[in-house]
């Protein structure tokens, strides 16, 4: 069997040499004889870009029901629409999810608990990519690190039950949650400061590297998470994807003119099609086993963590911010929940 990627040694080699590998030697592996008959799945961010078309890509594969969690209802069902004339006999539905909110997380999960019959499949793909320091009205944190990582990863703790109850027997459920190769060379400066988290909400170490570290912080829950085995590959298959570097998608529509240009152009040299994108989450969520719980994928393949987390100070942060953020979970009971799973 192959390794985990906490099991793997961590890589050395330069990284923008493998992000060119990665780019231009690595062709997409659209699966064959996939069926899907039967299965219900959720994927956030789904009106646009990735999470559009990995839910096509889902849909071509015979999924019976689509959960597409939005934002904005409206552009959701916009997409929506083009969905079902493609494919009259699934079920797509538009469900309303702000991952600024956690009333609109814990609503959101409350719903998929009490309308949701059966559940196999979560694309967590929600995302920002913020140009300039802005703190959540609710909460005070950052709103990179507060989508990408503390609501990200709220979502996923509260549907490992659902989907542990709600998919079929031997027929373990699925989280895929979508990461990015930045968190490999992503810095953690604050790592040492106390608590960790109100340090990253500090606008003066807000900067271009804060999308790779709001991706890091999530590598650093999962090894925490695989480390204290809360659930089992039997009952929950959860991990990171890597999707690469993309072009046809909305995430930095919000760029200035020039930085447009110059992402546009450095695109057109290197982007991966997001149709090929969306094979990748197919495959971590649908096509690799039991063996791809608890890992970090990327191209196609089980990879190691960020070399961050094979260091000392690595694994003492990835312990400080379980502790930090299990706190910030405490109105969801967040530990709790996970602490239920363990038991069985």
């Amino acid at each position: 069997m192959m390794p985990s990627s906490r099991e793997m040694q961590p890589l050395t080699s330069n990284y923008w040499r493998r992000f060119w590998r990665s780019q231009h030697t690595s062709p997409p592996q659209f699966p064959k004889d996939l069926d899907l008959t039967g299965k219900v799945a959720i994927v956030t961010g789904s009106n646009t870009g990735l999470g559009l078309e990995s839910s096509r890509q889902f849909l071509s594969h015979k999924l019976s029901r689509l959960i597409m969690a939005v934002r904005s209802t409206d552009k959701g069902e916009t997409a929506a629409n083009t969905l079902r004339n493609a494919h009259p006999n699934a079920t797509i539905e538009v469900w309303p999810l702000d991952m600024n909110s956690y009333s609109s997380i814990q609503s959101f999960v409350g719903r998929a608990e009490s309308q949701l019959a059966r559940l196999d499949i979560a694309i967590l793909n929600a995302g920002c990519n913020k140009l300039q320091f802005d703190a959540n009205s609710s909460t005070g944190h950052e709103e990179t690190y507060q989508v990408n990582y503390l609501s990200t990863f709220l979502l996923a703790t509260l549907l490992l039950p659902a989907l542990k109850l709600k998919s079929p027997p031997g027929s373990p459920g699925r989280i895929t949650i979508i990461s990015s190769a930045l968190a490999n060379i992503a810095k953690l400066p604050e790592h040492k400061d106390i608590p960790l988290l109100k340090a990253l909400d500090d606008p003066k170490t807000f900067g271009q590297g804060t999308y790779g570290t709001s991706k890091l912080l999530g590598h650093l829950w999962l090894w925490k998470f695989v480390d204290s085995d809360y659930v089992k590959s039997d009952e929950v298959v959860l991990n990171l994807i890597e999707p690469g570097f993309l072009k046809g998608t909305d995430f930095n529509r919000n760029l200035p003119g020039a930085m447009a240009v110059a992402l546009k152009l450095f695109q057109a040299l290197v982007a991966r099609a997001v149709t090929d994108a969306g094979t990748t989450v197919i495959d971590a969520s649908s096509v690799k086993g039991k063996e791809a719980h608890g890992c970090y994928l990327a191209d196609w393949e089980i990879r190691p963590f960020p070399p961050f987390l094979y260091t000392q100070e690595g694994r003492d942060a990835a312990d400080k911010l379980w502790v930090e953020t299990m706190a910030e979970y405490s109105f969801a009971n967040a530990q709790g929940i996970l602490d239920k799973m363990k038991q069985g």
